[in-house]
C-alpha cells in the first residue's frame, strides 16, 4: 500500500503541476503525508520542521547566495537534520494523546520548505494537503475501506 500512495502522491502532483501550476512541495510529498492523515501531530511536527528549515534558509541566503541546486540541497540537508532532531531531541518526549510529534521522514520536511521558498507558505500548504486528502481518497475507493499503512 505504501507503494500505491506514492505512485499516486507523483500521478496527482505531476497533475496539479501542470494543471494548476502549483506544487504540492514536491512530487513525493503527498504520497508521505497521505500515509500519516490519521496521525495528525507527525504533519504537524513535519510543518514545523519545514518552517524551521524555511527561516534557516532565509537567514543563511542572507551572507550567501543561494540559489537553484544550492538551496535545494541545503533545504535538504538543513530539512534532513531537523528532521533528525524532531525525532531523537525536540519532540522526543512530546505526545498528544498518545501519538507522538515528530516528523515525516529526512527528505520531506526539507522539499517542502524548497517549495515553499519557491511559491510561497500557503500555497505549497494548501496544494499539498489537498493532493494528499486525494490520494488517500483514492486509495480508500481502490481498497475498499481498508486502508492501513504500517509506517
Amino acid at each position: 500500500m505504501v507503494e500505491a500512495a506514492v505512485g499516486l502522491g507523483v500521478i496527482i502532483s505531476l497533475i496539479f503541476s501542470e494543471l494548476l501550476g502549483a506544487s504540492a512541495g514536491g512530487i513525493v510529498v503527498p504520497g508521505y503525508i497521505a500515509m500519516y492523515l490519521h496521525q495528525p501531530t507527525y504533519i504537524v511536527g513535519t510543518i514545523a520542521v519545514s518552517f524551521a528549515t524555511l527561516l534557516l534558509i532565509k537567514v543563511i541566503s542572507r551572507f550567501t547566495l543561494l540559489y537553484g541546486k544550492r538551496r535545494m540541497v541545503l533545504s535538504i540537508l538543513i530539512g534532513f537534520i531537523l528532521g533528525w532532531a524532531s525525532r531523537n531531541i525536540i519532540f522526543a518526549n512530546v505526545t498528544i494523546y498518545h501519538l507522538r510529534m515528530q516528523s515525516i521522514g529526512y527528505i520531506i520536511p526539507g522539499l517542502i520548505a524548497n517549495w515553499m521558498e519557491r511559491q510561497g507558505v500557503f500555497r505549497t500548504l494548501f496544494t499539498m494537503i489537498i493532493a494528499a486528502v486525494l490520494v488517500r481518497l483514492i486509495l480508500i475507493i481502490i481498497s475498499g475501506g481498508e486502508v492501513m499503512f504500517d509506517v
